[in-house]
């Protein structure tokens, strides 16, 4: 049996669903139980809820085999882990963005806005960029109206919200999805296992 982590929330309600049309259903996943462990009915699988946050951590530590985790998830906590799907849900960017009309002035450190810390460090430090990093939790697009940060890394969806409160998009990072992960140690012991998971659910994604 492979145990899988999955995200509380929207995102893992749509990974569920891919799961479920895959062959790893579960009829005793009801939406408004407060029971956090279930089982498949095949016997392949066993699924339990967790922040989205913390799925690469029960993933890496191996408490659970494999989980559903968005890129941005992963590249922040970069993960001692195997990335083997993308299930193209829970699309979106990961961007900079900031004030129309911004311009970077070079003589000073960048102030950046964001809840992705290292991912911020990391992309400044590939453009050779100084940065003081502003750690928010929310209400990311706030700090640049407010004088707070010149700018904000933050996942960009639509870009309603940045719009409606004057804000556009400078750069994008990366892509966002969700991803398919597996703890190393499982893959090698349940690697027939994990495989077919991955497999199915890659078929059920070009579907």
């Amino acid at each position: 049996m492979i145990n899988i982590a999955l995200p509380k929330g929207r995102l893992g309600e749509k990974a569920y669903a891919l799961l479920s049309a895959a062959g790893f259903g579960c009829a005793t996943l009801p939406e408004d139980s407060r029971k956090l462990v279930f089982g498949a009915e095949s016997g392949e699988v066993s699924y339990f809820w967790v922040k989205p946050a913390d799925v690469t951590v029960y993933v890496e530590r191996g408490a659970a085999d494999a989980g559903v985790a968005g890129k941005d998830i992963i590249e922040e906590n970069s993960p001692d882990v195997y990335e083997l799907a993308d299930l193209k849900i829970g699309r979106c960017r990961m961007c900079v963005a900031a004030k129309e009309g911004w311009f970077d002035d070079a003589s000073r450190p960048l102030r950046v806005a964001t809840k992705f810390v290292n991912v911020a460090k990391n992309y400044y430090a590939g453009l050779g960029r100084d940065i003081e990093v502003i750690k928010l939790n929310g209400s990311i697009e706030l700090a640049p109206l407010l004088d707070l940060s010149d700018v904000i890394v933050d996942i960009v969806e639509t870009g309603t919200t940045l719009k409606e409160n004057g804000l556009k998009v400078f750069a994008e990072i990366f892509p966002v999805s969700a991803r398919l992960i597996a703890n190393k140690a499982a893959y090698n012991f349940k690697n027939s296992e994990m495989l077919a998971l991955a497999g199915k659910l890659a078929d059920e994604v070009r579907r």
